[in-house]
């Protein structure tokens, strides 16, 4: 019994330590409870957050009157916006895309766990593997923090990929916001999370792209977190 103990005890020791070096519960269950679903995390995928389901929520209320709607979610990590779109809207078409295909493991096996087979998964770089397709709603929460942002350091057990992007974090909103556009029907709405400073650069970025409707929601805290803006 007492190897049995002592293993136990420096299994739980190591446990503490990743806690205490930032690696976030979620990490070590394994686990992460997502507007209801119970998807399976792991260290190739951002935790999803609550903040996230305001991106839903919106997705859900844009998609209201659209029968069988074509719906991509970019950047899809564990499958969170992609397979709470699938299980609102059963009628839905989702396709789920992101560029590493650890992440796109996880996302699938959520997808089966959770019988929401019909969800699509695509291997690529954002827009990519959409090619030629168009769709009533692309949703996206991409990276968005500056490379230099100090509170990375608190996040050291996430994919730094997932989290980054360029100097001033918009350069894959940048991206997708331009790139987007090929891939929306007439009236269809792009849908973007984005850091809580960013919302006057987003909505200059789709407007400037000559998106309309532009506008930007808050969390739960009070915080600019989603912008749409619709394109033509």
């Amino acid at each position: 019994g007492d190897t049995v103990s002592a293993e136990l005890a420096l299994r739980y020791a190591g446990l503490v330590d990743r806690r205490r070096l930032g690696e976030q519960l979620a990490h070590l269950a394994g686990r992460r409870e997502f507007w209801s679903l119970d998807l399976g995390v792991s260290p190739a995928v951002l935790i999803p957050r609550p903040d996230t389901e305001l991106l839903v929520e919106w997705a859900l209320q844009r998609l209201g009157g659209v029968q069988a709607p074509r719906v991509a979610d970019l950047g899809t990590g564990s499958g969170a916006i992609a397979l709470a779109i699938a299980k609102e809207r059963p009628d839905a078409q989702v396709v789920a895309v992101d560029v590493s295909e650890d992440a796109l493991t996880q996302a699938r096996s959520n997808a089966r766990a959770l019988n929401l087979a019909r969800v699509e998964f695509r291997q690529g770089d954002w827009l990519a593997p959409l090619a030629g397709e168009r769709y009533d709603l692309v949703a996206s929460n991409p990276p968005y923090i500056a490379e230099a942002d100090p509170h990375l350091a608190a996040l050291r057990y996430e994919p730094r990929r997932a989290l980054t992007a360029g100097p001033d974090g918009l350069a894959d909103l940048r991206r997708i916001a331009a790139d987007a556009r090929a891939c929306l029907k007439p009236g269809a709405a792009l849908l973007m999370e984005h850091g809580a400073e960013q919302g006057a650069a987003v909505r200059e970025i789709l407007e400037a792209l000559g998106y309309s409707a532009v506008e930007t929601r808050r969390d739960l805290n009070g915080l600019e977190r989603a912008t749409l803006g619709v394109h033509g």
